[in-house]
């Protein structure tokens, strides 16, 4: 089979597709043959050297796919037939024709969806599913603080926050992001490199601050963070863009305002954990992305790429540019 490799760290240039042994499903693992992947920032950082993969983890990128089941091995409880389709948040393996996962961490697609749109479900969705409903314990009528509210997690956490029928304000870095956003349900956005995104979510709040704050950026934002956190509040860092190292008095200024900080990475979760949270999103999410469905949720497909082009997916998502997932299609 085709799969994306990299011999060793570095730029997307160091990125090639090569001919490698189609695996095998072990006990209890389905078979899926790929029809799309999608890209995300893990890939990115995996790829320069800053992100291994978990113990027994494939070193082929890719933490998401979508398409058919071809092959059930040993142990199976008969979930799944040949043909089903299917899609599956994985620890690696993803961007490749063939990948095996345990049967517990495959979801069906909806069947009105398309794989390309299904790709965009597993990493993005149950991230945010996770980090809103498990960590933050999110509860109706909280206001959530939403930074990079463009990217796929971030429009998925819009859409769920609303399902959740609480408040979704958003930070983004274009006015074209902000619309975006405002188009999956945002209540309000802010251009973070044109104003203070603190200030303005006080104002908006009238001093209240908000309930929950999801975090991938890190260091850069600690302070503003802080500013505009609730009594009470949990901030949840799922992320470093900026780094991690922080220099000031943070703890005085969580204690004053008795906040929480909490961090998750669904990467690293155990088995059990993560078949938890995709059973649950399973039941209580999924069926929202079919035809007819009130609420109705929606992937957003920022582009598609051939398996081959995988670099140039790469250079898009380093230059910030795309708006929702970036997709890799399979041949």
């Amino acid at each position: 089979m085709l799969a994306v490799y990299f011999d060793c760290p570095g730029g997307p240039e160091k990125l090639y597709v090569k001919e490698v042994m189609k695996p095998q499903p072990g006990e209890g693992e389905v078979l899926v043959k790929v029809s799309a992947s999608a890209l995300n920032r893990a890939d990115l950082f995996q790829r320069r050297g800053k992100y291994p993969p978990p113990k027994g983890a494939s070193d082929i990128l890719g933490l998401e796919a979508a398409g058919s089941v071809a092959g059930l091995g040993p142990g199976c409880k008969g979930r799944w037939k040949i043909g089903d389709a299917v899609m599956a948040l994985l620890s690696g393996g993803g961007q490749a024709e063939y990948v095996t996962v345990p049967e517990g961490y495959l979801m069906p697609i909806p069947n009105d969806m398309t794989y390309i749109q299904a790709a965009a479900i597993p990493e993005a969705w149950l991230t945010a599913f996770q980090l809103l409903h498990f960590v933050g314990k999110i509860q109706e009528g909280e206001r959530v603080l939403i930074h990079a509210g463009a990217s796929g997690v971030g429009m998925a956490a819009i859409q769920l926050v609303r399902l959740a029928k609480a408040v979704p304000i958003v930070t983004a870095g274009s006015q074209e992001k902000l619309k975006a956003a405002a188009n999956a349900g945002a209540a309000a956005g802010f251009n973070y490199k044109k104003e203070d995104f603190s200030e303005k979510v006080l104002e908006l709040t009238q001093g209240a601050g908000v309930d929950i704050i999801l975090d991938c950026v890190g260091s850069s934002y600690w302070e503003k963070n802080l500013s505009c956190l609730s009594t009470d509040g949990r901030w949840i860092v799922y992320g470093l863009l900026s780094g991690g190292e922080v220099h000031g008095d943070l703890l005085a200024r969580l204690l004053s305002k008795r906040g929480s900080i909490h961090t998750s990475l669904l990467r690293s979760r155990d088995k059990e954990a993560s078949n938890g949270y995709q059973q649950s999103f399973t039941e209580d999410v999924l069926p929202y992305f079919s035809r007819g469905a009130s609420p109705h949720l929606q992937t957003l497909v920022d582009s598609i790429y051939p398996l081959q082009e995988i670099a140039e997916a790469h250079r898009l998502m380093e230059e910030n540019k795309n708006i929702g997932k970036i997709v890799i299609k399979m041949p």
